[in-house]
């Protein structure tokens, strides 16, 4: 492919090799936003359009806000790797990704720009509109690949997009004390919290016993939504943030 018009107004396009068609759908219906956690975006960007990568995103946003666009959304971008969420093993089928230049927890990890996240929502907010997505397939890469992945991490302000009509969040409940879950508990509460977590979209099994998988999973779920601490502990601010969630959704329990 030589070239295409960008499904985004305005973004610049920069064709990589590395995509195939969708497999059992036409179309996306979620948006997986990353981090690059790369050193610059230039490399990036160069990385994700590299056929010997074997990586690759829909977009890629750099620190200035301005947007590149490497594999049209009719198409199956490598981005998310092995990942799940509602039980659907093909993410990239089903997904948009966004790659957000930030050199990540490895390399300082700093804010992101204001312009950046401003054009993060404008973009999000043409994939939705284009697609007509719902707020609570707007996710992260750590969402769909708890432990292997944590981007783009606790420092994505989810909230302002959220604002901004991008996303399904709520307010995180205050960290606070109280009885909580951990490695090595189990019994009904474990299990409810479980059962929660797997509503709600997260690859776990319901087992009862919080073992190390449910640790990366409640670690995965507060660096989404309850980010002041991020310890795969189940505090009660932790299940009541996840609670809020799901009673957002009250289809679920249709």
């Amino acid at each position: 492919m030589s070239g295409f018009l960008p499904d985004h107004p305005g973004a610049d396009v920069r064709v990589s090799p590395n995509f195939t068609p969708r497999r059992g759908t036409d179309r996306p219906d979620m948006v997986i936003l990353h981090y690059t956690g790369m050193p610059t975006g230039d490399g990036a960007e160069a990385w994700l359009c590299d056929p010997v990568s074997e990586v690759s995103s829909h977009y890629l946003v750099h620190e200035d806000g301005r947007i590149v666009q490497m594999v049209r959304e009719r198409d199956r971008a490598w981005h998310a790797g092995r990942s799940s969420w509602q039980g659907n093993t093909d993410v990239n089928s089903w997904s948009v990704g966004i790659e957000i230049v930030n050199p990540g927890h490895e390399l300082g990890y700093p804010a992101f720009p204001k312009c950046q996240i401003a054009a993060v929502i404008e973009l999000c907010r043409g994939i939705i509109e284009r697609h007509g997505m719902t707020p609570e397939r707007i996710l992260a890469h750590s969402d769909v690949a708890p432990g292997r992945k944590v981007d783009p991490g606790e420092k994505f302000p989810w909230a302002i997009l959220a604002r901004a009509g991008i996303g399904h969040f709520v307010p995180p409940v205050n960290v606070r004390g109280g009885a909580a879950f951990g490695r090595g508990d189990a019994g009904a509460g474990v299990e409810e919290l479980q059962s929660m977590l797997a509503i709600y979209g997260y690859g776990i099994e319901i087992t009862g016993s919080f073992d190390a998988e449910t640790e990366v999973v409640v670690a995965a779920f507060q660096r989404h939504f309850r980010p002041r601490r991020v310890d795969g502990i189940a505090d009660p601010a932790t299940i009541e943030t996840l609670r809020r969630l799901l009673w957002a959704l009250p289809e679920r329990f249709a």
